[in-house]
């Protein structure tokens, strides 16, 4: 199968979420596969400096953006056998600090930088030599590239263009924009509707994607469910219940080849399932690197991410505000509003034995952290999909969780099935809930062979690409059947 696949963040070329970590690994697995796959992303700052093998390769892009016209270059890279990653540069929209932002404010030309890169995405879909059939477009950086497709069979007859995959991977994240930013797609405004990319008046890239991708997924099938209704659908939750028997929730794998706990470079005490002895080891160095008292004996407890409301740190703070006086220890490394950096900060400070915190993102800490910790907590409002908890599950941390999205279908808590019991839930949104969640923790931490059980049944539990990625053919099969004459 011929798969172009096309997001603005791709690890290890960009990253700034879950996002990158997705597309990258898919890439991988479907090439390692035997799938003829190509990536589509921006070429931002320092990745020419970093990965120099890239080469340019013809023809220029031009595209109209409104009344602009807009050039641009392509640079490949051959990433694998089979997987071939192109670069789009245009430096004025892309050699910039951030990603999508600079200190913490939206680019105010995003409507500009990313159609020009859905109208790249439709280009090669349809001039790539070796003719991709399937074009899976992830986020609404990329939305409107199905729009562009759409539009292209209208013209040429439905042979002529690729079918069409849309991955929603937070609904929350839409790209919304001025009504007069729709004329950028230099496409006729019978498509500005409704039942088009119309939104209350204003242009919706994400909705783009939803109406007109033959098939469409979501990174868990509970996120699947949940995006159908009112309150999860973020105002598209009528328009998700019309395309249902298209919407497939298909969860997101991890890349075991980086998330391991042997052969890591950012781990100094190997360990696995069959011998433990190193976790302990870890955990005697987080507690050391970040500067609490070294006590095996102490319930370590960790957390990684965006300091935003969706992850939970509200009622994080409120839980931790009551259980940090008891023996136990908390540690964390994200960064996000700064009213929630200064409360996990001030926390620290007035818990100096017991907490800590450090503002920012390193990825040898999170391997640590996951590594080190004894428990995990991820009480996210609501969660897409969520790769921690099953970072976690890897390295025998035993993940906290709320009972929403891909937190829901990867833990298994004992109420479900004791026998394969891995983590611990919790359902109503509240500090006394997580509170309560964090005592059943100390009390499975007290009685040494059930929790060596649920490391053992976490460490086996099995979220590989391989798997997913065939999910992924099976869709891309139906997606193409659907549309032979």
């Amino acid at each position: 199968m011929r798969i172009l696949l096309a997001s603005s963040e791709v690890h290890p070329y960009s990253k700034t979420g879950g996002l990158a970590d997705m597309v990258g690994s898919l890439g991988k697995a479907l090439a390692r596969d035997g799938q003829r796959v190509g990536i589509v992303t921006p070429l931002y700052l320092g990745i020419r400096e970093r990965f120099p093998a890239l080469r340019p390769v013809g023809p220029e892009l031009d595209f109209s953006l409104g009344v602009r016209q807009v050039r641009g270059e392509v640079w490949v890279l051959e990433a694998a056998r089979g997987l071939t990653i192109y670069f789009i540069d245009q430096p004025q929209f892309y050699q910039r600090a951030g990603l999508y932002q600079q200190d913490g404010v939206d680019y105010p030309d995003n409507a500009e930088r990313f159609l020009f890169l859905a109208k790249a995405v439709a280009h090669l879909a349809l001039q790539l030599d070796w003719k991709p059939e399937l074009v899976h477009l992830n986020d609404w950086q990329v939305g409107a590239a199905a729009l562009l497709l759409h539009h292209q069979s209208r013209l040429a007859g439905s042979a002529h263009a690729p079918r069409t995959c849309m991955t929603i991977h937070n609904l929350a994240y839409q790209g919304v924009f001025p009504a007069s930013q729709y004329a950028l797609t230099n496409l006729p405004w019978e498509y500005f509707v409704p039942d088009g990319v119309e939104f209350y008046g204003h242009m919706n890239c994400l909705k783009a994607g939803i109406c007109y991708a033959d098939v469409i997924t979501t990174v868990s099938p509970r996120y699947a469910r949940e995006i159908t209704s009112e309150e999860f659908g973020c105002g598209l939750d009528g328009l998700l219940r019309q395309r249902q028997d298209s919407l497939v929730g298909i969860l997101n794998g991890v890349d075991y080849d980086e998330w391991k706990t042997t052969g890591n470079p950012y781990l100094k005490y190997p360990f696995s399932a069959a011998d433990l002895r190193g976790k302990a080891d870890n955990k005697a160095g987080l507690q050391a690197e970040f500067g609490l008292p070294v006590n095996g004996e102490t319930p370590l407890f960790g957390s990684i991410g965006r300091m935003v409301e969706q992850k939970g740190v509200d009622i994080m703070l409120g839980a931790l505000e009551e259980m940090l006086h008891a023996n136990i220890q908390f540690v964390q490394i994200g960064s996000g509003s700064t009213v929630f950096q200064r409360a996990f900060q001030d926390l620290a400070r007035r818990f100096p034995q017991r907490a800590a915190v450090r503002i920012g993102f390193d990825e040898g800490a999170s391997h640590r952290i996951e590594a080190g910790c004894d428990f995990f907590l991820m009480p996210s409002r609501f969660e897409p999909c969520g790769l921690n908890q099953m970072y976690s599950l890897r390295y025998g941390t035993i993940p906290i969780v709320r009972g929403t999205g891909g937190l829901d279908d990867t833990v298994i808590d004992p109420k479900e099935d004791l026998e394969r019991a891995n983590g611990i839930k919790f359902h109503e949104y509240s500090g006394q809930a997580l509170a309560k969640g964090i005592r059943k923790a100390l009390a499975l931490y007290e009685s040494p062979d059930l929790f060596h059980r649920f490391r053992l049944n976490a460490m086996t539990s099995d979220f590989s690409w391989s798997r997913t990625a065939a999910r992924f053919v099976e869709l891309y099969q139906r997606a193409l059947a659907a549309n032979q004459p």
